[in-house]
C-alpha cells in the first residue's frame, strides 16, 4: 500500500516535506525550503530505507539550539505516518 503524506514543519527553515511510502519502506522524500544541498541529501540517504530505521537514526538531530531541526521533523512526519 502506498501512502502519500504531506507534513507541515515546525522550527526549521524547511516549511514542509513530502513522503512517498510504501510498505513502510520510503520511496520519495522532498523539502519545500531549508538548506538545499543538506535536504537532498537527506532524502537521498533515507530513500529505500525502512520507515522505522530513518526514525531511530534521525530522530532528535537538533539544528542550532531549536529543538530540532529538518531530520528530526522528517522523523516526526514519519512516526505520525506510521500510527
Amino acid at each position: 500500500m502506498t501512502q502519500k503524506i504531506i507534513y507541515p514543519c515546525v522550527g526549521t527553515c524547511s516549511t514542509q516535506i513530502s513522503i512517498e511510502l510504501e510498505d513502510g519502506i520510503i520511496r520519495e522524500v522532498a523539502f519545500t525550503g531549508g538548506c538545499h544541498g543538506n535536504t537532498q541529501g537527506v532524502a537521498a540517504l533515507v530513500r529505500g530505507m525502512r520507515a522505522e530505521e530513518a526514525v531511530a537514526r534521525l530522530k532528535g538531530i537538533d539544528c542550532r539550539g531549536r529543538g530540532t531541526s529538518c531530520p528530526d521533523q522528517l522523523a516526526r512526519a514519519l512516526e505520525q505516518a506510521m500510527r
